[in-house]
């Protein structure tokens, strides 16, 4: 009973904590003076660095898809449906879900170590004595950072997604490329292109919060932040999974209101 207390405890302190920081972060960050330079360096270490990891895993996936799809329909004579499937799921799911996974291992990680070893060697109280906010100086940037990032880290995962079933499509299962590529681009909307753009808005939420939350409270030496590290990997990708659902029907359900 008291373990479940706890953990009932712990959840509530954290969507207190994170509500609490999003709402200080949005007025602060409304305030001047904007640190530019800061969001700009952010932005490489966030988005640049970690592109090949999400080139590779992008392309691996869309990879496998068409495979399985190929050699899974080519039973029933549905290998032409192989560019539709794989290309939608990878625009509407997969593109955006596996690249914020990945940005939440990476980045996640890295924001929360960072804060926290700042927290440990008292540098987070040494910007404090000297009249300026951590808010403005290490939370803003790399949430604007996150926004930024993550959004065009997700057209490059589904570009390179699809990319990578076209070759597979070509070389496996013998579809001709110009015949793969027309029905993928017959095949995505508009709409799929927003609802799954529209999720990475959230997902960077989802990752960079998190990790400044949990960043910012650390105790215990290294130690602790080992400790915060793991828990800030793990709430995001479990925000990212299920927030994926709601996500989900919340943008289907706009897409009827407007078709």
């Amino acid at each position: 009973m008291t373990k479940r207390f706890a953990g009932t405890l712990r959840m509530f302190e954290f969507l207190g904590g994170t509500s609490a920081l999003a709402y200080q972060s949005l007025v602060e960050g409304l305030r001047r003076p904007i640190y530019l330079s800061l969001i700009i360096e952010q932005i490489y270490l966030i988005g640049l660095k970690s592109l090949p990891l999400i080139v590779i895993v992008s392309v691996s996936t869309g990879m496998v898809m068409a495979l399985q799809f190929g050699v899974g329909l080519e039973k029933f004579g549905g290998k032409l449906y192989v560019p539709k499937i794989v290309s939608l799921s990878i625009v509407r799911e997969l593109g955006p879900v596996f690249a914020s996974l990945m940005m939440a291992a990476r980045v996640g990680a890295g924001i929360t170590s960072e804060i926290g070893s700042m927290k440990v060697t008292q540098q987070i109280d040494a910007i404090r004595a000297l009249g300026t906010s951590p808010i403005k100086k290490i939370v803003i940037p790399r949430i604007v950072a996150c926004l930024v990032s993550v959004p065009i880290i997700c057209v490059i995962a589904n570009a390179v997604g699809i990319a990578g079933g076209l070759v597979v499509g070509s070389t496996d299962l013998g579809l001709d490329p110009h015949f793969y590529l027309q029905k993928v681009l017959a095949t995505i909307s508009i709409a799929d292109y927003v609802s799954g753009l529209g999720k990475t808005v959230f997902f960077a939420l989802f990752i960079s919060l998190p990790a400044c939350f949990y960043g910012l409270r650390v105790r215990g030496g290294t130690q602790g932040v080992g400790q915060a590290t793991t828990r800030s990997v793990v709430t995001a990708s479990i925000l990212i999974m299920v927030g994926d659902f709601f996500l989900t029907k919340a943008f289907l359900v706009i897409e009827r209101w407007f078709s």
